[in-house]
């Protein structure tokens, strides 16, 4: 919980002798976005890969007041993008203490506290709000009701006598009570057309209507939502009339290159073991695959939390190696990426016809991106001599029960091991368990290439002639 800095202004009077003056969402929005702009800061901590698309595009909006929906496939990084919009806003901002909706205690919109202001004038109490409580977070789904996004009759309120006409019956939904601040709405096409057309209003004419009855509320929101291009023709659809309400239609994309890929997964994954930039390359690769892969229904796409899973994943198999064997620290290598196609199958949509062959497809995809990752790294290298010391009876065994000096152990000292791991950025002073990712790398690459031959069954591999 943040703490309220002491020296805010805590009544009405005390605000307005401050020359505070109340200030739209969009145009607090527009101020704060340009300062950051001007000063060089970054508006968007935490966001790969769009910055010479989406975010040009996405400050184009907000500079110009514009309620926007990002349209893109699962795990784009749609929602997230929202949530960084509460850093654009003030860190904390006035409220009137006690009311039901966040009012600004200098533009009261409700009766209720409209006849306060009235009543207490400068004495109005003041309190104040942090800009991660101006920010709701609505997940759209079809049993959502015009109660709970606008509001309903409170049956307790008119119990107490008051009549179905007072506006003071209401019990106010989620999109007043964000007064003053972001409305996200996630996946807005599973909202049931007739729910949608109840946030008509409250775009173009900015009041909400209950029950048969317009309340006029000047409410202040910026209404942002995310949508899914399959939305319009599957599970449902954004209404023509409210699509027309959104000032920008922005879409989003999956990282464009390897290195925006690493950077998310770096950033996203939990890693409970060490795994290295090589190995990271190799599922960024593998991802990119399964994008381009006829076989793959590319209408559903692979999200980027597919790539993330699968770094957990090849951790986690490095954590349980490293218990079983006692080696520390923990080092991914590529054995490891055998657990990748097997538990992470089922997040992914195959086109008709390849039941059966799933697995097939993984595991092909994923040699590809081991071959592709090699080549990138080793290019310019002889590995020649690895391959000759290993047909000349070194042979090579690795898995899940094998430490990383033992698969060291098994070659002889060349100096061509050396260039591996520095070509893998591994040092020669490093822990066996980083020389030996590199080395399986190199291994591995030989076996693609037809240069080794491998045997291997359910615990361990052998690389020989």
């Amino acid at each position: 919980m943040n703490d309220v800095p002491a020296n805010l202004p805590r009544t009405a009077g005390d605000l307005r002798a401050a020359g505070h003056l109340p200030r739209s969402i969009k145009q607090e929005l527009h101020d704060n976005l340009l300062a950051k702009l001007r000063a060089g800061e970054d508006p968007w901590p935490g966001i790969v890969g769009f910055s010479r698309t989406v975010l040009p595009q996405l400050e184009r909006a907000l500079l110009a007041g514009h309620d926007v929906v990002l349209l893109g496939e699962r795990g784009q990084g749609k929602t997230r993008l929202l949530r960084t919009l509460a850093g654009l806003l003030d860190e904390w901002t006035p409220v009137i203490e006690g009311a039901e909706l966040a009012e600004h205690p200098l533009d009261p919109i409700t009766p209720a506290s409209r006849r306060r202001a009235a009543e207490l004038g400068d004495a109005l109490p003041v309190t104040w709000r942090h800009r991660d409580e101006r920010y709701t977070e609505k997940l759209a789904t079809p049993d959502t009701s015009v109660g709970d996004l606008i509001g309903d009759v409170d049956p307790v309120k008119v119990a107490e006598g008051r009549s179905l006409g007072d506006p003071e019956t209401i019990h106010f939904g989620l999109v007043p009570r964000a007064h003053r601040g972001i409305v996200a709405i996630n996946e807005l096409p599973d909202l049931a057309e007739r729910i949608q057309v109840a946030l008509l209003n409250v775009m173009e004419e900015r009041d909400i209507q209950v029950r048969g009855y317009t309340l006029r509320l000047p409410l202040d929101v910026l209404l942002v939502s995310t949508a899914n291009p399959e939305d319009y023709t599957n599970r449902g659809r954004i209404i023509t009339p409210l699509k027309d309400r959104f000032g920008a239609e922005i879409r989003t994309h999956y990282p464009l290159d390897v290195e925006s890929e690493i950077a998310v997964v770096r950033q996203e994954a939990h890693l409970v073991a060490e795994v290295g930039e090589p190995l990271l390359e190799v599922l960024a690769r593998f991802v990119r695959n399964l994008r381009e892969s006829p076989a793959i229904d590319q209408r559903s796409g692979v999200s980027a939390r597919f790539a993330v899973a699968a770094a957990e994943t090849v951790g986690a198999a490095a954590l349980r190696r490293s218990a079983l064997t006692g080696e520390e620290p923990a080092v991914a290598r590529p054995v490891d990426l055998d657990a990748v196609p097997a538990v992470l199958r089922g997040k992914l949509e195959f086109e008709p016809g390849e039941e059966g062959r799933e697995t097939e497809h993984l595991v092909h995809l994923l040699r590809r991106a081991v071959a592709e990752t090699a080549r990138a790294r080793f290019a310019g290298l002889d590995l020649v001599p690895l391959a000759d010391a290993v047909e000349n009876g070194h042979l090579v065994a690795t898995g899940e029960r094998v430490p990383g000096k033992d698969v060291l152990a098994a070659l002889p000292e060349l100096p061509v091991l050396h260039d591996v791991a520095a070509r893998a950025g591994v040092g020669p002073d490093e822990p066996a368990g980083r020389i030996a990712a590199a080395v399986e790398l190199a291994l591995e690459s030989l076996f693609l290439s037809r240069k080794l031959a491998k045997d291997s069954d359910d615990t361990t591999t052998v690389y020989g002639r």
